[in-house]
């Protein structure tokens, strides 16, 4: 699939794999970037882009992705202004991780993972990212039959394509129970839709990222990547943002790739 001329959207667009597949898809000749945070650094990334491409390709949309309205709002304007989009990125996300079950060495009491913890997780790595994925392909959906196309026929060429932020967390990882879900529930949804999407021409993959050099990996602190992740990972380093881009513009781009694609760096979680 070729670039040019076609609109993206992503998500979690200010910082980590987010921004770093932003400024990819830009060097990749991308006709608009849809980019949406809810962090105004977004606009930084827009003036930065522009002025490097000598034209208008990146438009800042500053808001909450889990948000029904706003959502609704950026694919109403983007209609408006450059039509349908054709590839979707939804990176948005957290983490807020906790032993499912802990116990209090002292006192024995057992504190356990809280309902709420829970559900904002699925809510911003789970709910909004289908909710996003949905919408591109009915935008692209709503265009063909427009201009009276049925059925996606191959001679057409490739329309658009989704791809999901997995994670190796998704295989099951110790003290993420809440964002392990999520990411393993996003494994079911590419599968759904992009039996669904091909009728529109349109491919559903799903990327896996070992422990990335972001603001979210780097949350869990110095101490605890050092002792959890790196031993376990072959590279023994954080893999940068650039090579989980690079990775998802190869599967933008080969319109064989299909189904879900591992990019861990040979990382394997300890056994408990």
């Amino acid at each position: 699939m070729k670039f040019n001329g076609k609109t993206a959207i992503i998500t979690g667009a200010a910082s980590g794999i987010g921004r770093a597949t932003s400024r990819a898809l830009i060097d990749h000749n991308i006709q608009n970037l849809i980019a949406v945070d809810r962090n105004d650094l977004i606009n930084d990334l827009a003036r930065e882009s522009n002025q490097k491409a000598g034209r208008e390709i990146t438009f800042p949309y500053v808001g909450d992705v889990k948000d029904d309205e706003f959502r609704r709002h950026v694919f109403a304007d983007i209609k408006l202004r450059f039509g349908p989009v054709h590839i979707c990125i939804p990176a948005a996300g957290i983490t807020r991780d906790a032993l499912a079950v802990k116990r209090n060495k002292e006192t024995g009491k057992i504190e356990t993972y809280s309902r709420a913890q829970l559900e904002e997780v699925f809510t911003i790595n789970l709910i909004a990212p289908i909710l996003w994925a949905i919408d591109s392909v009915a935008s692209l959906a709503e265009d063909r039959f427009s201009r009276n196309l049925g059925r996606w026929t191959p001679d057409e060429g490739m329309q658009g394509a989704i791809v999901f932020i997995g994670s190796v967390s998704s295989a099951g990882n110790k003290g993420q129970i809440s964002y392990a879900a999520a990411k393993a529930g996003l494994e079911g949804a590419q599968a759904t839709l992009s039996k669904e999407s091909i009728f529109y021409g349109i491919r559903c993959s799903i990327i896996h990222p070992g422990f990335t050099d972001t603001p979210m990996v780097r949350a869990l602190g110095d101490d605890y990547i050092e002792r959890n992740i790196l031993p376990f990972t072959q590279l023994r380093r954080l893999l940068r943002p650039d090579e989980i881009a690079d990775a998802i513009c190869f599967m933008l781009k080969n319109s064989a790739v299909s189904g879900s694609v591992w990019v861990d760096a040979g990382w394997h979680p300890a056994a408990g």
